[in-house]
């Protein structure tokens, strides 16, 4: 017997946001309904929370907030739950390894982001500047400690690339995704998206059954595939579509993708609970 949806969770860029980075008026509206209908709402993001929080903050009601693909976990009174940094000798030994100095490296520190170099392209993610970058000599730090590391380039070949020399040596001390195509991150080994949903379900006493997913990328993998039904942005690269093509693609973030599938499955005329057939 399958259960009742009680849980949505999705993802921010690429999935909720549209392509201006934004929560639009139309999402807002489908979301503010169903919490008022008693669904809980998660959002989970490979953002830094500094960076989420005013986004989420849009919505207009309090929401879980999983960040840096799951190494936070903030409540809805945004008390935190769940912190895990990834070790500074593992980030030392990732950047050990030689990489273009056309890639650009992030270092995501608890108050501020530690980059290579100024890119126009990971500033324009933030619409309010409320987690500040700060140009480093990677060289040259002293401390490594840090939330999530991670490389940009414009070709996702060339971040293949590093990632297959790097997990070569140190696989076994990090878990890894791209969150984009064209971003590559490293988290502490122990860190997932769906690690840190399963222990805001078991707190709140659901399960993954109880849940529906949304995401566009390879760090929502894990997620889309544990919850009871997950669903695929049309907007998600080809090779994950094909990955994961036993899951159901929607419309892409720029046609307000999420908010359509919920107000048609889970919203009636009457603003009133109806049943999805998953």
């Amino acid at each position: 017997m399958k259960q009742e949806i009680k849980v949505i969770i999705s993802d921010l860029d690429g999935t909720l946001l549209n392509p201006n980075h934004e929560i639009g008026t139309y999402t807002k509206t489908v979301f503010q309904e169903l919490y008022q209908q008693g669904f809980m709402i998660v959002i989970a993001t490979g953002r830094h929370h500094l960076d989420a929080m005013p986004i989420v903050d849009t919505l207009g009601f309090p929401t879980y907030l999983v960040t840096s693909n799951g190494a936070r976990i903030h409540a809805p009174n945004r008390e935190l739950l769940y912190a895990k940094n990834i070790d500074s000798d593992v980030i030392k030994a990732i950047l050990s390894v030689d990489r273009s100095a056309e890639i650009t490296t992030v270092l995501f520190k608890e108050e501020v982001w530690q980059t290579s170099k100024d890119n126009p392209k990971i500033n324009s993610f933030q619409t309010k500047m409320n987690y500040a970058p700060e140009i480093v000599d990677f060289d040259l730090l002293e401390d490594y400690s840090g939330i999530k590391l991670f490389f940009t380039h414009d070709k996702h070949s060339v971040l293949v690339e590093l990632r297959d020399r790097i997990a070569t040596k140190y696989s076994q001390h990090f878990n890894h995704a791209f969150s984009l195509p064209h971003c590559l991150e490293f988290m502490h080994k122990s860190v997932d998206k769906s690690v840190a949903i399963q222990a805001i379900l078991e707190k709140e006493s659901f399960t993954l059954q109880q849940a529906i997913s949304f995401g566009d990328g390879y760090n929502d993998e894990e997620m889309l595939k544990a919850t009871a039904k997950g669903l695929l942005m049309g907007n998600a690269p080809e090779s994950l579509k094909t990955k994961l093509s036993y899951l159901e693609t929607i419309e892409p973030n720029s046609e307000d993708g999420v908010a359509k599938y919920l107000e048609l499955n889970f919203l009636t005329n009457k603003n009133k609970y109806k049943t999805t057939n998953i």
